[in-house]
């Protein structure tokens, strides 16, 4: 600041000021006892002592004008935001050789003294009494009806995404087929002998292939073992088991044990064989050579 005879503009120029001047640059209006003097007033006390314009301002402090004629009209509300009316502030105080922090710190309790007061917040308590804050039976109902039907569709999403239907090979059971004739010049090949040993020796069945599924059961349907065999795998028919039976759609693909000797397979070719009776008696009762049927059809279940 200066000693109040001249102010210094930011060029270094002097502009002579008289003491009788009617805006006293130190905030106070025309030297009485009065409220000091609005910023804006003082900011365009201090540029007409300078002898500058509003342009001027604004060419020194890279504001555009319309911001400069808001602070000289107080008029905050043109202004971006509190932020940009303090730093517009003291960038038009230090053109004018003011001190900015006394004209921030004014421009502060003007927007503190303009700022309205927030409106205060009604709370709406719920009181089970008050009939108007009670929801009606229709909306009750109206609510159940939505959750139901967000279970039952949820329920329909369910089944058909997460569970769906899962068919093990195709094992359908189709009308019986006629009985093809039979190969002219057909070739049966002799089969070796099976000693006729304990009817309590084990039945193995092992897998030729990979994947074969089977299904293994007693007389009474319960079920013993069902899976898919991996090739060179084997299942021993357990001594217990009344009346084990057998279900596959690969005969071919299974080799029979009994008692380590082996006996002839179910089928030569792939088809569909459900009920078959897999003792060791009924194993022995088959021919020695099966008879061939259809290849990758279905066929009827052999009792």
């Amino acid at each position: 600041m200066n000693d109040g005879n001249y102010a210094v503009a930011e060029d270094g120029e002097r502009n002579t000021v008289s003491t009788d001047n009617a805006f006293d640059l130190s905030g106070s209006g025309g030297g009485s006892d009065d409220a000091p003097a609005s910023v804006s007033a003082r900011l365009v006390a201090a540029r007409h002592v300078l002898g500058l314009n509003a342009d001027e301002i604004a060419r020194r402090t890279r504001v555009t004008i319309r911001h400069i004629e808001a602070l000289e009209s107080g008029d905050y509300s043109v202004l971006p935001g509190r932020p940009y009316a303090i730093g517009f502030a003291k960038a038009y105080a230090r053109a004018v050789g003011l001190d900015d922090d006394e004209i921030a710190d004014a421009v502060r309790q003007e927007l503190q003294g303009r700022a309205p007061r927030p409106e205060p917040r009604v709370l709406n308590q719920f009181e089970v009494g008050d009939p108007a804050k009670t929801p009606s039976r229709l909306i009750g109902w109206l609510a159940l009806l939505l959750v139901g039907a967000i279970l039952a569709m949820g329920g329909i999403f369910w089944r058909s995404y997460y569970a769906p239907a899962v068919s093990l090979p195709p094992l359908v059971q189709a009308a019986e087929p006629a009985p093809p004739a039979p190969r002219p010049a057909q070739v049966r090949l002799a089969q070796p002998a099976v000693p006729q040993t304990s009817a309590n020796y084990p039945v193995i069945f092992t897998a030729l292939e990979d994947g074969i599924w089977v299904k293994f059961y007693d007389g009474q349907g319960k079920q013993l073992m069902q899976k898919q065999l991996a090739k060179g795998e084997s299942y021993t028919v357990p001594a217990d088991a009344i009346s084990p039976k057998l279900w596959t759609g690969r005969p071919d693909a299974l080799s029979i044990t009994i008692g380590g000797q082996p006996v002839p397979r179910l089928g030569e070719a792939e088809k569909v064989m459900k009920d078959v009776p897999i003792d060791a008696a009924s194993l022995r009762a088959r021919p020695t050579t099966p008879v061939a049927g259809p290849t990758r059809g279905v066929a009827p279940s052999v009792g």
